[in-house]
């Protein structure tokens, strides 16, 4: 509560003193402006005193925001009596203090974030990249004073491609809110330390459907499961058989699909799927492998249900298991998986997960996203399913990825489905009572934006196919080229369309090579 207050409290305690001194000769504004200044002020001591974070860090803070309390209002007072220099030193003032300060304000006490909207790996609970030049020696001495336990925290084939080999995972032994706030302070002084964010703790649960949109096109698949496909006939998946009659593509697509693993052995799965390692070839809580069914089930084989392929010569699944079986991960868990993709060859990677994200810029992630796109893979992801913005949620929030926002069987944003308004790469695709492969060659429905990401992820690796060398800029303008307007608008992005897609894909309409 202290940590929502605060700003605002400081907000209206500088606004009310720079009133309080512009009108200090009016008898009847004056008294109003240093009643309000005094009320806040004494608002903001409160949050100021109750909220979290060490003493040092507070008397810091305390003396930051003292000091513009006193700069702006004299500053503006030398000003009074000049009306038009007074306000418009007011206004540059307020648009500078928006963009540079604001922001800064509302985070000043993010450890009641990190204790309560976000969960941390409690055997790893933060990440930190030490700076070039500086080695992890020059951080030994808090770790030791902290009792914590420094290991390398990615693993990748080729670390001359990034700087995610200077970063490393602390293990802070019992450590609480408290502890893991004042180690951050301490570790953000450090010259050594060139950044530090929490190692986030990941949970999927899609909802599980009970009844289905049917439809009675078979969009030519002669899969059973097919009718009860309904995105199936929104997404003119039927157009795409047509467009690729007679036409070769010039690589089989590699989606890697990073969840609790996949049933390899699924009837459905198992002649498009190729193993990465005999451990991620197993899934017991069915989520990778529902995914994994929308993205790439074998179409046209007279069982189960199809996928956008018809023909089952575009893509193949490949399953890099990121979650354990309860369905719980860790950034660095996903990072790492990730890597492992794009050294695997991933051309797509599909990430049904994600979860609330107290840093402003999970820069892990990104250099992540980076080395993935160097290796030529596009990286694609759910957009969350708690009916908030996906800013705040990552690795939905991440520079560089497709994120997906889900449609319910009316084309309406899906009731829990995050939205994809202020991220620069949203689309949409269906989400709720999806038809899809679970373990033991069985089938069941799902809803979530988990199962709306593999349909864009099934998608983009057809135009993978077609032409390798697409960039995911590339391809989003594709997906939203072709993509079918939606009443939600930017909320939830267009609406995949197969069909267009995949003949621009054909023609290469609207692709440009990058260089």
């Amino acid at each position: 509560m202290f940590s929502s207050l605060y700003p605002i409290a400081y907000l209206i305690t500088l606004g009310a003193l720079t009133g309080w001194f512009y009108f200090r000769d009016n008898e009847q504004k004056a008294p109003l402006f240093r009643k309000v200044f005094f009320g806040a002020l004494l608002a903001y001591a409160i949050c100021w005193l109750f909220a979290s974070g060490s003493f040092s860090y507070k008397f810091a803070v305390l003396l930051r925001e003292l000091v513009l309390l006193a700069i702006l209002p004299f500053l503006l007072s030398m000003f009074r009596k000049v009306t038009w220099a007074y306000f418009a030193i007011l206004v540059v003032s307020v648009i500078s203090l928006k963009k540079w300060y604001f922001p800064e304000l509302g985070s000043t006490f993010p450890q009641e974030v990190l204790a309560e909207a976000v969960q941390v790996d409690e055997s790893a609970e933060l990440l930190i990249e030490v700076r070039e030049g500086h080695s992890l020696n020059e951080v030994q001495p808090i770790l030791d004073r902290f009792g914590i336990t420094a290991t390398p925290a990615f693993t990748m084939a080729h670390p001359e491609a990034t700087d995610l080999d200077d970063y490393f995972a602390l293990d802070v032994p019992s450590a609480n809110a408290e502890l893991l706030y004042e180690v951050r302070e301490v570790l953000r002084e450090n010259e050594a330390v060139e950044w530090l964010e929490a190692n986030e703790m990941i949970f999927v649960g899609p909802e599980e459907a009970t009844t289905a949109r049917t439809t009675r096109r078979r969009f030519g698949f002669n899969d059973p499961g097919v009718t009860q496909l309904w995105g199936f006939e929104e997404m003119k998946v039927g157009e795409v058989a047509k467009v690729l009659a007679g036409t070769e593509p010039k690589k089989l697509a590699l989606i890697a699909i990073l969840d609790t693993g996949v049933d390899a052995g699924h009837e459905d799965l198992a002649a498009n799927f190729v193993s990465t390692k005999s451990r991620y070839d197993i899934d017991r809580r069915g989520h990778g492998t529902h995914c994994a069914g929308i993205a790439a089930a074998v179409s046209n084989n007279g069982v189960g249900i199809a996928s956008f392929s018809p023909n089952n010569k575009h893509v193949r699944i490949t399953s890099i298991k990121v979650l354990n079986d309860s369905g719980f991960g860790s950034q660095k868990t996903i990072i790492n998986g990730m890597l492992e993709a794009a050294d695997r060859g991933a051309d797509v990677i599909s990430m049904s997960l994600g979860g609330p994200s107290s840093d402003r810029q999970q820069r892990a992630y990104q250099k992540a996203v980076e080395y993935a796109n160097k290796k030529g893979a596009i990286v694609v992801v759910a957009a969350g399913n708690s009916n908030r913005n996906a800013r705040n949620y990552a690795p939905a929030n991440t520079p560089g990825v497709i994120t997906v926002a889900a449609v319910d069987t009316l084309l309406n944003r899906a009731s829990f489905s995050n939205t994809v308004e202020d991220l620069k790469w949203g689309v949409a695709a269906p989400g709720v009572a999806i038809y899809s492969a679970i373990p033991g060659s069985k089938y069941g429905l799902k809803s979530g934006t988990s199962m709306a990401t593999p349909y864009v992820a099934g998608l983009v690796g057809i135009l993978k196919s077609l032409k390798p060398s697409l960039t995911t800029e590339q391809v989003y303008n594709i997906l939203n080229d072709t993509g079918k307007k939606l009443k939600t608008g930017k909320k939830t992005g267009k609406l995949i369309q197969a069909g267009e897609a995949v003949r621009r894909g054909v023609k290469g309409g609207g692709v440009r090579d990058e260089g």
